[in-house]
């Protein structure tokens, strides 16, 4: 949606310049002349200008931002204050100056008449179509505290799924990063210096000897392929990651390498039991909670088959019926609960239980994370120092025994 860039009056004569968003220039002008604005001047902004708003127009803005703001508007609308006065005492707080802008921009459209959830739904890339939506039932059904509060529980699990993750995965790339390290340094400083001796003594090296000479050569002179290695498979992977038949292999890989597995599983099974549950609680049919869920996420192979169950389910299957069909994918705990979640109408207790459960394994693989790396990590940091020491140790053994002759 193109950028447009205003210069206008407000009611009090102080001049006001700003940018708005609209499908045509006709609609950023009513939609600034809404907003109780006397417009002076409006046009168009060119690409390049649009490609640097877009990048810095929600700079900065977290889950973490939309978490106080949700829980702290349902504290003071459920203390009888009313949501104009919530709202506008919240954005005095906000040190976010972009969030602190949309907050106000939110403000002025409940002002003119505009109800919170439309305003809400103009930061699409801000607040998300579940955040809308909660916020849509708590109006129509006079709960709105409630429905902030729902929206702020599902953003923190959300918040806590990515805080396992990181977790689990720190150890590993802080273990591969010291390792790497180190090796580096053996190469580029501690062995050329004492290579320099064997050389000096003019002895026949073994070819173990050589090969760690050659090694820690190459490393000194074309260090910048060493580096340009990771960067390229990295940009490899990304590429493939782009082409959903290439894509489907490497997530299918994940789902298949030890210790991986475990991480990518129970965060697919996470993500998915907290979505489904949230959207379930928030009214929203059973079609359109899988079409979002399936953009949501990131695995081929797991999105395909969402994608079948939502057939499945549309076709008339219940959702344990069609999740049965993935036996791979969903494990029989998922299955299981899903079946009493609708037997007994319990569903989103159900899934409530299911995303608990799977960002508890995440927390736990993260604190056995260190216990599973570091036997792996000495291992290999001890069999690389030992091939070292014996190319250091052979050539010095062999010139003692001809001495000795």
């Amino acid at each position: 949606m193109p950028f447009f860039a205003y210069k206008a009056v407000d009611r009090h004569g102080e001049v006001l310049t700003g940018f708005i968003e609209g499908n045509d220039i006709d609609t950023a002008y009513t939609n600034i002349s809404s907003s109780g604005l006397y417009i002076l001047s409006i046009k168009k902004l060119d690409a390049l200008t649009k490609f640097y708003l877009d990048k810095i127009k929600y700079r900065g803005i977290t889950n973490k931002d939309i978490i106080e703001f949700a829980n702290g508007l349902a504290v003071m609308v459920r203390a009888g204050i009313p949501l104009l006065t919530a709202v506008h005492d919240i954005s005095g707080a906000v040190e976010n100056k972009n969030f602190k802008r949309v907050i106000e921009d939110v403000s002025r459209m409940v002002e003119l008449g505009a109800s919170f959830s439309t305003a809400l739904s103009l930061h699409k890339d801000v607040f998300s179509e579940i955040f809308i939506h909660l916020v849509k039932v708590g109006e129509e059904t006079g709960q709105l505290d409630k429905s902030l509060t729902d929206a702020a529980m599902h953003l923190q699990r959300m918040e806590d799924l990515k805080g396992a993750i990181k977790r689990a995965l720190m150890y590993p790339v802080f273990a591969i990063i010291t390792t790497t390290g180190a090796l580096l340094f053996w190469l580029v400083y501690v062995l050329p210096k004492i290579t320099v001796l064997f050389k000096d003594m003019s002895v026949e090296l073994p070819p173990l000897t050589k090969a760690i000479i050659a090694s820690s050569d190459f490393t000194r002179e074309s260090w910048y392929i060493l580096l340009l290695i990771p960067v390229t498979i990295y940009i490899i992977l990304k590429l493939l990651s782009r082409k959903e038949s290439t894509k489907y292999y490497l997530d299918l890989a994940r789902l298949k390498l030890p210790i991986v597995k475990s991480i990518v599983f129970n965060k697919l099974h996470a993500l998915f039991a907290e979505q489904l549950r949230i959207m379930l609680a928030s009214g929203l049919t059973i079609d359109r909670s899988f079409d979002i869920i399936i953009n949501v996420i990131d695995n081929a192979v797991f999105r395909r088959a969402l994608i079948t169950v939502k057939e499945d389910i549309l076709l008339g299957s219940r959702i344990n019926e069609a999740l049965k069909k993935h036996e791979m994918i969903f494990p029989n705990i998922v299955v299981r609960l899903i079946t009493i979640g609708e037997e007994t109408g319990g569903l989103t207790e159900q899934l409530n239980y299911l995303s608990e459960e799977f960002i508890k394994k995440l927390n736990e693989i993260s604190a056995k994370m260190e216990k599973l790396i570091e036997p792996i990590v000495i291992v290999v940091i001890g069999a690389i120092f030992l091939v070292i020491i014996a190319g250091l140790l052979l050539p010095i053994y062999n010139l003692v025994a001809t001495v000795g002759k």
